[in-house]
């Protein structure tokens, strides 16, 4: 990876298991304990496709934490655990059936005092790189709007979305659980978490309805972002020149 920083934050690929515990940590405290999602109480946020993923970091420079992360599952490392996080919420056929590779994204999180800085463009910025080093041709991952504490205004931002970044039908995927949305005439989506709206400026589509997750109590979408559709010169503008120097 190119060395992507942003004042005193840098970009890494988790390389060793307490790397990974550090990242799944932190999954536990913004996701169980800030956000009230139903993951148990043992002080970690994993499940069975961790061990087959690519976990992207965002460490602090000079403590050494880690306050963002995601991780990446590849088509070739879904097939060697059983299928995509996605399609335990999704049926993915459509996609599927593609020509191309996809690589999946999950589990972004980032630390509550870091939610105002660069860390969300680094994850971003370090996840374009994969894709474009790795050549991807889809990148596809669960964006989640939470429902609370206002279900009926977040169902409005779900439609306001949908409806201004609706994918075409060839990528259109189905719910397992779906979530009734009504159709809203004003799209505006400023409602939707910051990581939403970002994925949205990127160039990515809404896959289609939500399904909802009671586990975290969210509606999720579908994120779809077409390698050939990536928007640099947006990404550039969230990390300044540094960014477009090094991927050039």
């Amino acid at each position: 990876m190119h060395d992507l920083r942003a004042q005193n934050l840098r970009v890494e690929f988790a390389r060793t298991d307490h790397d990974i515990t550090e990242a799944q940590q932190l999954r536990y405290q913004v996701f169980a304990c800030e956000l009230g999602a139903t993951i148990g109480n043992s002080g970690y946020d994993s499940d069975r496709f961790d061990p087959y993923c690519t976990h992207i970091l965002v460490r602090e420079e000079h403590e050494g934490a880690i306050v963002a992360c995601s991780r990446i599952l590849t088509s070739e490392a879904a097939r060697d655990c059983g299928g995509f996080y996605s399609e335990t919420e999704f049926d993915l056929k459509p996609l599927l059936a593609l020509p191309g590779r996809i690589m999946e994204v999950g589990r972004i999180c980032v630390h509550t005092d870091y939610r105002r800085g660069p860390a969300i463009a680094l994850l971003l910025a370090g996840l374009a790189q994969f894709m474009e080093d790795q050549k991807y041709d889809y990148l596809i991952g669960c964006g989640s709007v939470p429902l609370r504490p206002d279900r009926n205004q977040a169902l409005r931002t779900v439609g306001a979305l949908i409806a201004r970044y609706g994918c075409p039908e060839t990528f259109r995927v189905t719910p397992h659980h779906p979530l009734p949305v009504a159709p809203v005439a004003d799209k505006d989506e400023s409602g939707a978490p910051a990581l939403l709206r970002a994925y949205m400026r990127l160039g990515a589509y809404v896959g289609g309805p939500p399904c909802f997750d009671a586990d975290f109590d969210v509606a999720d979408l579908l994120i779809i972002l077409l390698r050939s559709r990536f928007n640099r010169r947006y990404l550039e503008r969230l990390l300044g020149r540094t960014y477009k120097q090094q991927v050039a």
